[in-house]
């Protein structure tokens, strides 16, 4: 391996060359992600996440032993995978590139967007693919058009599903999709408080002073849905797009659900720094919402597809009940 470390940094070209070239397997499995088949060894053996949320996912199916390392560290990792999150390696706790991910020689890379495949990370599906790598996006990031009634933890399951294949952890993904149901249900049961809209905005971060909230494609999109709620920007078809002050006032939400990234670091990520935000926003400060104080807080990485986004979906169950919006 020190030799390949090595020729590593005389060549980056050379690397990928002799460690990435595309061979012919026997034994392999295959799985549909974003329009591309995703074909490993059966299973795969040197994976690596290059986000948090997909990293925790594969801890949570039991993937640790099959993990060649991770990526893109936004917050501490949850108390049930610390464990087995420090058996593997952590690549970056910031951008995974091409240069970082290469060095460990992984058969298949696994992220929740596919904005993590371009030249600016780790380059494209298709290049990666020539050199014998599986590239896997979350479901949730693609939804097929042809199944609209999918919602986002229909796709998550699908994620499970897959990812299980592909690291032979069928069973467990079984365990968490039958766990996630159950929680989906018991939610749909939910008595809400009052027959007109409840209306819900979902504040991811702030950054540059534009919000970046939940739109319909999400994971808080499907959660709104389950729940019996109004995700206030479930019209836009865009899982965090960009918004005004002025946008959000228009659509009047009751209830403001606020992403914690406070270990992320960035200006606006804590819950303390949005409220401080909505508060003096001229735009905002004099919405119901902001002035009662009608607030949620839920772990910002949870926002996002992953094992753990069933969790936000209690948190926001638990969240309507304190507030007196469900019983």
């Amino acid at each position: 391996m020190q030799a390949f470390k090595s020729k590593y940094r005389l060549s980056i070209a050379f690397v990928a060359a002799t460690c990435f070239a595309s061979v012919s397997w026997a034994g392999t499995v295959t799985v549909e992600s974003c329009g591309m088949d995703v074909t490993v060894r059966a299973p795969a053996s040197a994976i690596v996440t290059l986000d948090q949320a997909s990293t925790e996912t594969m801890l949570g199916l039991g993937g640790a032993p099959r993990m060649a390392g991770t990526a893109y560290l936004k917050t501490q990792v949850a108390p049930q995978y610390k464990e087995a999150w420090e058996s593997v390696p952590l690549l970056t706790k910031g951008r995974p590139t091409a240069e970082i991910v290469r060095v460990v020689e992984p058969d298949l890379l696994v992220a929740y967007s596919g904005f993590f495949y371009s030249d600016q990370w780790v380059g494209s599906r298709e290049e990666l693919k020539e050199l014998g790598v599986g590239t896997y996006i979350s479901a949730v990031s693609c939804p097929l058009a042809d199944q609209p009634d999918l919602n986002s933890f229909d796709l998550l399951a699908r994620d499970f599903e897959n990812l299980g294949r592909l690291s032979g952890q069928e069973a467990e993904a079984q365990k968490v999709i039958a766990a996630q149901n159950d929680a989906i249900e018991a939610a749909s049961k939910l008595r809400l408080t009052r027959d007109e809209p409840i209306k819900v905005l979902w504040l991811y971060s702030v950054f540059e002073g534009t919000p970046y909230v939940a739109g319909g494609p999400s994971i808080p999109g499907a959660i709104s849905n389950i729940a019996g709620v109004e995700n206030v920007f479930g019209d836009v078809n865009e899982q965090w797009p960009g918004v005004s002050w002025e946008a959000i006032a228009d659509r009047e939400p009751d209830i403001i659900v606020l992403g914690d990234l406070s270990e992320r670091g960035s200006p606006g990520d804590t819950v303390e720094e949005k409220i401080a935000m909505l508060t003096t926003e001229p735009g905002v400060s004099f919405l119901d919402a902001v002035t009662k104080e009608q607030f949620i807080s839920v772990p910002g990485i949870e926002m996002d597809p992953s094992i753990r986004s069933v969790n936000t979906l209690n948190l926001f169950v638990k969240g309507l009940k304190r507030l007196g919006y469900a019983e």
